[in-house]
């Protein structure tokens, strides 16, 4: 058995970030409303795991749609390891075996480690079935559930299923982004399901913030851990999610303690954004980096 490799002194180590918010940062990049290259999105996301911050991210999105785009720019950029994958099915469930049959088949450029997709509108346990018969049952599975109609009885029914629910936060229409009620409906059921959930879109910025050009409400990932940190210990989830005080929130955060911390995480398990450096800039400065 090979001795562990020794403890980097302190100047080798890279800047501290906390269990609390490990691979948090799922990359969006190749999402609207960006318009970057798979070339683009990949140089990026290899700059950012090779940070000094590079424990906060973690998988990166591809449409299956552009696979083997994917993997051609990634014979080029030779990473030095498999990029952790979440493929979001843009294709139909028909497509998923063979686009998983080609992953498996690149295990030195891909690790798959997520498969999303939405859910039909009528979405039911046979679907929910097909899906767990096409992903490898170590492959997470993340199910979108459209807002609108009886939309938390899908939730608690993709949940149910061994299935990860995602919560749409935000999106290039004001009927994009969920009220503070609609999350806090959310939380209070995911918060006591057997599977985390998973957001994404709108989350550009650690705290609540009214974009001046647009007019359009943005949720906080800070508020959005807060207030699952308070729907699990059954507090105002509300508050936090409308709280716009970067400082409070970061010391709520701060102050919980290491079981707590890490029940959060089991509920929240990250959020996707086109957006990678806001994250760091924005924890760095409320002091959570």
């Amino acid at each position: 058995m090979s001795s562990a490799a020794p403890e980097p002194n302190a100047q080798q180590q890279p800047n501290h970030v906390p269990p609390l918010l490990a691979t948090l940062v799922d990359d969006a990049t190749l999402f609207p409303p960006t318009k970057a290259t798979v070339a683009d999105a990949i140089r990026g996301y290899l700059e950012v795991r090779d940070s000094a911050h590079a424990r906060l991210y973690g998988a990166f999105l591809c449409p299956a749609s552009k696979l083997p785009e994917l993997i051609t720019e990634l014979n080029r950029a030779k990473p030095k390891q498999p990029l952790d994958l979440s493929l979001v099915i843009d294709t139909g469930l028909g497509g998923l075996p063979k686009a998983i049959s080609i992953i498996e088949s690149r295990t030195e450029l891909l690790n798959l480690v997520m498969v999303e997709m939405p859910a039909p509108s009528d979405v039911d346990e046979m679907w929910l079935e097909r899906v767990a018969e096409f992903v490898p049952e170590e492959v997470e599975k993340v199910v979108e559930v459209r807002r609108g109609g009886p939309w938390l009885t899908g939730v608690e029914l993709v949940a149910a299923h061994n299935c990860q629910p995602k919560l749409r936060c935000g999106g290039q229409r004001e009927q994009n982004f969920p009220s503070t009620a609609e999350v806090a409906d959310f939380l209070a059921i995911v918060s006591h399901s057997p599977s985390p959930f998973r957001a994404t879109a709108g989350l550009h910025n650690a705290v609540r913030t009214v974009e001046e050009e647009t007019g359009f409400t943005y949720h906080g990932v800070l508020n959005l851990l807060v207030a699952t940190a308070r729907s699990l210990s059954g507090h105002d989830v509300r508050s936090a999610l409308e709280e716009q005080e970067g400082t409070a929130l970061a010391e709520e955060l701060a102050s919980l303690s290491p079981t707590a911390a890490q029940a959060v995480r089991g509920v929240f398990a990250s959020y996707s954004t086109h957006t990678l450096t806001n994250p760091t800039h924005d924890l760095a400065k409320l002091g959570l980096l």
